[in-house]
């Protein structure tokens, strides 16, 4: 394996920079990653950064010592707090560009395949493109359509890979005629690996050379998966524009005004993209179809997709059942609760106190559960509720665990499916 020397990859922790960094070392590239320590120790390949703060060319000095080439692939499609479409998609890579240029860094940008006016996030995007192809240096950008991967996915494709597997019939957005070239995410990892080697300055789209119309890439998927039926339900446009909207307004969801504009416009490239790429890479993107038949489906891609909704689901049932435990504990007579407790070791702890007191903590801990972005916290503190809960009113009012209705005893089914929740909640 012939060593090329180091390369940089700016978001390179995440989906497509995951692929990016493991086809740069297939072909003999040291890389560097640039990762934000949030509070932990970086691995020895990291170097520590927050574009949010690199807005300037000296704050790069010490992540480009070294380098021969850097690969920018950091993006977002919302914007929340310091993290602006200007600050992470235009100044620091602008600021990253103007060194590079200064040092004889080769720069190759990953942008994305679009239309300004589709939103934020594209039109960012391509500022940025024209800004660094406008600099001295050796610059290639990569426009690719819809990015998935056979082995995960992340944010739309994850969704669109939800819908296909729907029980019974897939589930799809208006009749899914819209058009677009989908590309494999490992097939994007090794023409940024070429890119980082070599071709001539300039912009480049990628995707598969045929398009492909939503309904049957989500066919595709389906059948893969090997979930039978090819029928599909059709969700009227006004319900998606309606969730699209909802999404958009609560700053969640896989799905924005962005990512809908470029579907319903169709995401294509132009009609010589695929051969030039093709042509100065040596690399060909393949199809959908040709990329699953190299490996069947197994029940774990069966699992992921099919949890994707049940997700949710079970985040907000949870959401519902401590608030109204929550109101049963503040709102319960206080004579029912001291029946309960008399004649056991409860009665001389204040038994009153105690309920409404795990009635605030229900409430407080359903609220947390709903508006927080990392939820893995939350989940762990409900599980040590509910299993202290069942430990402890189990053992001091045994009385609860033979109930006609199993208040208490259903602590023992909830106890796995929070545990399950706490795995659910990891995703993007």
């Amino acid at each position: 394996m012939v060593e090329f020397g180091c390369a940089l990859v700016v978001g390179g922790r995440g989906f497509l920079g995951g692929f990016i960094v493991a086809a740069l070392r297939r072909r003999g590239w040291r890389v560097r990653v640039l990762a934000r320590p949030q509070g932990r120790s970086l691995d020895a390949d990291e170097v520590p950064g927050d574009l949010t703060r690199m807005q300037d060319e000296e704050a790069w000095t010490r992540a480009l010592d070294g380098v021969s080439v850097v690969v920018n692939a950091a993006g977002i499609l919302r914007e929340e707090g310091r993290q602006s479409f200007e600050a992470v998609h235009e100044r620091a890579p602008l600021a990253l560009a103007r060194a590079c240029a200064a040092r004889g860094i080769r720069f190759v940008q990953v942008s994305a395949l679009g239309h300004p006016d589709d939103g934020g996030f594209i039109a960012s995007k391509h500022r940025f493109d024209a800004a660094l192809l406008a600099l001295p240096v050796e610059a290639v950008v990569l426009r690719p359509s819809v990015v998935y991967s056979r082995s995960g996915s992340y944010g739309g494709t994850s969704l669109l890979r939800a819908l296909a597997a729907f029980p019974w019939r897939m589930v799809l957005p208006g009749d899914g005629r819209w058009t677009f070239q989908p590309l494999c995410a490992e097939d994007l990892g090794e023409v940024v690996a070429a890119a980082c080697g070599g071709g001539e300055r300039g912009v480049y789209e990628l995707g598969c050379e045929q398009p492909i119309a939503l309904r049957d890439y989500q066919q595709v998927w389906r059948r893969w998966l090997q979930i039978p039926g090819d029928r599909a339900w059709q969700v009227p446009l006004p319900l998606v524009r309606a969730q699209v909207a909802l999404g958009q307004w609560l700053g969640r969801g896989p799905v924005n005004r962005t990512i809908w504009n470029m579907l319903l416009r169709g995401n294509r490239t132009a009609g010589d993209a695929h051969r030039r790429a093709h042509a100065v890479f040596g690399l060909r993107v393949r199809a959908l179809e040709e990329v699953l038949q190299d490996a069947p489906s197994q029940m774990q891609d069966r699992w992921a997709a099919q949890l994707y909704f049940l997700a949710p689901w079970l985040t907000w049932s949870m959401v519902l059942l401590w608030l109204l435990s929550g109101v049963v504990g503040l709102t319960a007579p206080t004579a029912r609760i001291e029946a309960l407790a008399q004649g056991t070791v409860l009665e001389a702890v204040a038994p009153l106190a105690l309920a409404r007191g795990a009635g605030v903590l229900d409430i407080a801990l359903a609220l947390w559960l709903a508006f927080a972005r990392r939820r893995r916290g939350v989940v762990l503190v409900m599980l040590a509720c509910t299993s202290a809960y069942l430990l402890v009113f189990g053992l001091t009012v045994p009385a609860q665990l033979f109930d006609p209705l199993g208040g208490l005893i259903k602590n023992i089914a909830l106890i796995p499916a929070l545990a399950v929740l706490w795995v659910l909640v990891d995703r993007r």
